[in-house]
């Protein structure tokens, strides 16, 4: 009879930490980052003042919002380089890491991307876009009006060629959409939420 109740709990254990370790490394992931308290929301089509840290020419701006810690984030840094490596000649490319915890350097986050581009680590440019979230991307068009804001694609590694919202968005802007259409997956926010990367 202890037998059975020891292999009885052990099985009840070893289930209880398959699905703790599945919550923590790929449900709580899927479902949509909560709204932070204090949220204020930036609509589509409003203009972003950056200020002058994020000055650009006529061209259109294309800013990921990037956490080295947040899982998805780094899941999703070989789309965003070849994102880069694509649209580059076209688009102003922008990373803005946000962490509060560690200090990382510029040269480290270009290298993670293999890209030459401007990096920056001010949480109001979140704040300004309106995201709470890591990965998020966010499109402005030459006249500095939010085009998108929302999530790469439907798959952690991006590998989902129908869902790849962000990089159909550039494409849109590019061929002078001035009316997408997204769905609610693309623009609901998911991944880590700010500033300490949880969920």
């Amino acid at each position: 009879m202890k037998k059975k109740l020891l292999l009885f709990l052990w099985f009840t254990f070893l289930l209880l930490s398959i699905g703790y370790l599945f919550w923590q490394n790929e449900f709580k992931y899927s479902l949509p980052t909560p709204l932070p308290q204090n949220y204020h929301p930036i609509a589509m089509g409003s203009k972003v003042e950056l200020g002058p840290c994020c000055a650009f020419d006529n061209k259109p701006v294309f800013i990921h919002f990037f956490n080295p810690d947040c899982p998805c984030s780094r899941f999703n840094v070989p789309h965003v380089s070849e994102l880069i490596k694509k649209y580059g000649s076209q688009i102003n490319f922008k990373i803005v890491v946000l962490n509060k915890k560690k200090h990382f350097t510029i040269d480290e986050i270009q290298k993670k991307f293999d890209a030459q581009i401007p990096i920056y680590f001010d949480e109001a440019i979140a704040a300004k876009c309106g995201v709470f979230s890591t990965p998020q991307a966010v499109l402005l068009d030459s006249s500095r009006t939010l085009y998108y804001r929302g999530n790469y694609n439907k798959t952690r590694y991006c590998t989902d060629a129908k869902s790849n919202y962000a990089q159909m968005a550039i494409d849109s802007l590019l061929h002078k959409n001035y009316k997408p259409s997204f769905n609610a997956f693309a623009l609901r926010a998911y991944g880590c939420s700010l500033p300490n990367c949880t969920k």
